[in-house]
């Protein structure tokens, strides 16, 4: 795709950005006018679906923030300032055909938050180039190549995530289980106390039959729903980890099939040359 140059209306002034030729996954585009420096668009997971390559991510700077850091003399900055600025923007296709923005935290390369004004600059760039490459022809492309990048982070970080999920599940179902007897023996200790207090009306008796924190009320009450709390919270847990596993499921299917899809290549180019061959005359008849 030929370069295409953009013009954002920023609280700064115009600013034009031009696209670079796609190298790979990636698009960078080069700033003018109101800000000066670049920023590096290239396709992502969606934020709530791991294995969904639907978004594209906007970075200030030249380079991948997700991979590696930038220098600070590369990153943008205002045409008029001398701070660099770091951060980034992701979008991805929502409800009703309304994009979702997240934005993460902007700053300066020395770690200081940008006026709100600067703030406002920075994201509607970032946001300008993120649409354009949505709109692209060669997104596919992009989100593909993102795929096979990320994929072996991402399994990496699910297959943990499933490990610890389930051990968390483990951990609240034990809890529930010491729960129960914890919770007879509470009871049990209140009523001992209570009859003590009823043959003689001690004062520190009535201390530990009061509800207040540390307290053998306070603890009966306590047993009285920790159970219950543990039981929903492993429930919970096996629900993160079996979509953990779903999501690194998807994301190694796909990998399977884009392998597939990369040795069919060769194959496919030469029956098409062979086809080509077989229709046409030999080129020496052309001369």
């Amino acid at each position: 795709m030929t370069s295409d140059s953009l013009t954002v209306e920023t609280p700064a002034g115009t600013v034009h950005a031009t696209a670079g030729p796609r190298s790979g996954d990636a698009v960078v585009f080069e700033l003018a006018g109101a800000m000066r420096g670049s920023v590096h668009v290239t396709g992502t997971h969606h934020p709530q679906y791991w294995d969904r390559f639907t978004a594209v991510r906007a970075c200030l700077g030249p380079v991948n923030a997700y991979q590696t850091t930038a220098p600070d003399d590369a990153l943008p900055r205002l045409a008029r300032g001398h701070s660099g600025y770091r951060g980034s923007l992701t979008l991805c296709p929502g409800a009703a055909g309304r994009p979702e923005v997240s934005v993460c935290p902007l700053e300066t390369a020395a770690g200081h938050e940008p006026s709100p004004k600067t703030a406002a600059t920075l994201t509607a760039v970032l946001r300008a180039c993120a649409e354009h490459v949505m709109r692209r022809e060669d997104l596919p492309v992009i989100l593909t190549a993102s795929r096979q990048r990320d994929a072996p982070a991402l399994l990496r970080f699910l297959d943990w995530s499933v490990t610890h999920h389930q051990a968390e599940a483990a951990r609240y179902e034990a809890e529930a289980r010491a729960a129960r007897p914890a919770r007879r023996s509470a009871v049990a200790a209140w009523w001992t106390v209570a009859r003590w207090f009823t043959a003689s009306p001690q004062p520190v008796l009535l201390v530990m039959l009061a509800d207040h924190p540390g307290s053998l009320s306070r603890h009966v009450s306590v047993m009285e729903w920790w159970a219950p709390y543990c039981l929903t919270a492993a429930s919970r847990e096996h629900d993160h980890a079996r979509r953990a596993e779903t999501e690194a499921a998807c994301l190694r299917n796909a990998q399977v099939r884009q392998r597939a899809r990369d040795r069919e290549k060769p194959a496919e180019s030469v029956n098409s040359r062979r086809s080509w061959v077989g229709s046409h005359p030999p080129i020496s008849n052309y001369y």
